[in-house]
C-alpha cells in the first residue's frame, strides 16, 4: 500500500508531539520496515525542516535525512502544480499535498487534519484509522 504521509504526521514522530506520537510513529514505522511504501510531498520537506529547526535547532537536517531514507519524495512536476490550483480544496497547501498523493498513486493521505482534505481526489485518514483499517 502507498501512502502519502503529511508533514503534521512526520513532525509528530521527529518532535515527540504527545498525544501524537505513539499513532504517528507506528505509522512511520511501517514505512521504515516497508510494511507500507511511506511518500512525502516534496514541499512538506522544506515545511518539516521550518518547524524542527525552529523547536530543535540543527537536529532539522537530520531529521529529514533519516527520514528519507525509507519514506520517498513524490514525484511532482509543474502539471502538478496546475493540478491542485484547480482542486476545489481552499488551502493550497492541502492542495499540493493531495496533487503529491495522486502523483505517486497513493491510496491515502495520513494526516491529522482530515477535514481539510473533504474534497480530495485521495481519501484521507488519521494515524490512528490508517492503522485500525491495516488491522481488519
Amino acid at each position: 500500500m502507498r501512502v502519502l504521509l503529511d508533514c503534521n504526521v512526520l513532525l509528530d514522530v521527529g518532535l515527540r508531539r504527545m498525544p501524537w506520537f505513539h499513532d504517528s510513529s507506528t505509522v512511520v514505522r511501517l514505512a521504515q520496515r516497508r510494511a507500507v511504501t511511506g511518500f512525502v510531498a516534496w514541499h512538506s520537506v522544506a515545511n518539516v525542516h521550518y518547524v524542527a529547526r525552529r523547536e530543535n535547532g540543527a537536529e532539522a537536517r537530520e531529521l529529514i535525512a533519516a527520514l528519507i531514507r525509507f519514506i520517498e519524495v513524490a514525484p511532482v512536476a509543474h502539471a502538478d502544480m496546475e493540478y491542485a490550483l484547480g482542486l476545489e480544496m481552499s488551502d493550497l497547501e492541502d492542495a499540493m499535498q493531495a496533487a503529491a498523493a495522486v502523483a505517486c498513486r497513493a491510496s491515502r493521505i495520513v494526516t491529522r487534519n482530515t477535514r481539510h482534505f473533504k474534497h480530495s481526489p485521495v481519501p484521507a485518514v488519521s494515524p490512528a484509522e490508517f492503522l485500525k483499517t491495516l488491522r481488519s
